[in-house]
């Protein structure tokens, strides 16, 4: 049948018609959202492990830690020994025979790492320290230095951050024990309103408190 505009221009009939076809061009030829997606190529797992892949940009790729970058240099004396069932610290010498100062004080500050092999060796090497034949004699004098380090560890936003801290904090109190009261007042407004964490262990707030 023939289609008949007034005024000789296009039929409100063809107009709609041409319409309809440019938009079906244009859906046909413009990918969807989802087609996109599926082209554009994927990263795959290994690239993170992977130094070309590695972002040169990214701060944290390219500005280790302060702890990191002390480990690096050999400034913790032990390295990490991978176990079957549990990993250990080989150090350089007896920790008893070790100058504290300022050895404790870099493990303090390594407590607030959140990355592997630098979470174990600093929260080990702070208890093994400790636990080494006069360690109270040593430790007592670094105690003005070593209380920020653990505020600022226990005043983390990383929940595992603050439990090393908390957990470095009762270590500390069995080695020096009242010498620390003086200083609580400035550990314990970090703490406050974690405390009220029911998954906290139960031992860690009876020796705070």
């Amino acid at each position: 049948s023939l289609e008949v505009g007034g005024g000789g221009g296009p039929s409100p009939r063809r107009g709609k018609r041409e319409q309809s076809e440019s938009q079906e061009r244009k859906t046909c030829s413009a990918p969807s959202a989802s087609q996109t997606l599926a082209l554009k190529p994927q990263p795959r797992p290994s690239d993170r492990l992977n130094p070309k892949t590695i972002d040169p940009f990214n701060i944290q790729s390219r500005v280790p830690s302060a702890f990191a970058a002390i480990y690096s240099k050999g400034g913790i004396p032990c390295r990490l020994v991978h176990g079957s069932i549990r990993h250990t610290l080989q150090w350089d010498s007896h920790p008893a025979t070790l100058q504290f100062d300022p050895l404790l004080i870099n493990l303090a500050e390594g407590l607030k790492e959140t990355r592997h092999p630098y979470t174990f060796i600093s929260q080990e090497g702070f208890k093994e320290l400790l636990s080494a034949e006069g360690a109270a004699q040593k430790t007592l004098p670094l105690l003005p230095r070593l209380v920020p380090v653990l505020k600022s560890a226990l005043a983390h936003s990383d929940d595992e951050v603050f439990r090393r801290g908390l957990n470095a904090l009762v270590q500390l109190s069995a080695v020096v024990g009242f010498w620390l009261n003086g200083h609580l007042k400035h550990l314990l407004s970090s703490v406050s309103i974690t405390m009220l964490d029911p998954s906290l262990p139960e031992f860690l707030l009876i020796t705070l408190f």
